[in-house]
């Protein structure tokens, strides 16, 4: 028993180890070389995700495989043929078939009531400070402010040379390759943003693993999501419902700046993307 002991101990410091790895290595805002967890959460829906994922449900399957591991071994041990020649022929205990029925029906329990609290906060969108319309198209977004003004602007991923051309201007730029686009979407620091999401052709699904938000973008009609990013900052996303051939080629950037810098790119996207025709970046207003 002492060996089954220490192999279970074993289990759990890996599990331990692996999902402490995954913490660490996420990256912070994107995602990193060998990431084995969630990205760096940035709104409180995602800390939600993130807790429910790695603090509770790894805790629960890491006690279940621990608990169907020593079953095994002591079967295996003590139930083998040389140390137990003589098969017992017992059947139909009651006790052991009533608890295996309520203690799966229990963790299930335990794992929906706060599934379902949380599932209740992503889709009840509070009182918004800031109103955004994207719509997915093959194979970019567009973006429109209806609350600040009748323009929009498209966002399209940077191609190699014309990230090659804006490391040229500021070698320390982030520009993460198939990440970065032309105009990124634009939001306040601690302001809750609630995001319309159409499509213009087929099914997108407009994707933050930061914010914890993923919703589908769909011809003809309004989906509604929200997030409250707690940090400034420059978090990206994709599109994430196979739409076609540059399915992979359509990724989203979101810039989390302050009050007073949203209300400065307010004025120049105005001045910018309501007189034009073709979209043209407006992002050094903020930096």
């Amino acid at each position: 028993m002492r060996i089954i002991s220490r192999i279970c101990v074993a289990a759990l410091l890996a599990v331990t180890a692996i999902a402490g790895a995954g913490a660490a290595w996420a990256g912070s805002g994107q995602p990193s070389p060998w990431q084995l967890g969630f990205q760096q959460s940035a709104t409180p829906v995602m800390d939600d995700i993130v807790w429910f994922h790695n603090d509770f449900i790894l805790v629960i399957i890491t006690a279940i495989v621990a608990f169907v591991l020593v079953l095994l071994l002591i079967v295996m041990v003590r139930f083998n043929a040389r140390a137990h020649p003589t098969p017992s022929r017992t059947t139909h205990n009651t006790l052991i078939e009533v608890l295996w029925t309520m203690i799966p029906v229990i963790i299930l329990l335990c794992i929906a009531i706060p599934s379902f609290k949380f599932l209740f906060v992503q889709l009840n969108t509070p009182p918004a400070d800031l109103t955004v319309k994207v719509t997915g198209k093959q194979w970019f977004w567009s973006y429109s402010y209806p609350d600040n003004g009748k323009f929009e602007f498209d966002s399209l991923m940077l191609k190699d040379d014309e990230r090659q051309a804006r490391l040229a201007k500021d070698p320390k730029a982030d520009v993460p390759r198939l990440l970065a686009v032309d105009n990124e979407l634009v939001v306040p620091v601690n302001k809750v943003v609630r995001v319309l999401v159409t499509a213009a052709d087929v099914i997108h699904s407009f994707s933050v693993p930061s914010f914890g938000i993923k919703i589908d973008a769909i011809p003809g009609r309004l989906n509604e999501t929200w997030f409250r990013a707690e940090r400034e900052g420059v978090y990206y996303g994709q599109c994430s419902q196979l739409c076609g051939r540059d399915h992979a080629f359509m990724p989203i950037e979101v810039r989390v700046v302050s009050e007073q810098a949203f209300a400065a790119w307010i004025e120049e996207a105005k001045k910018k993307y309501a007189s034009e025709d073709t979209p043209t970046t407006v992002a050094a207003a903020i930096r």
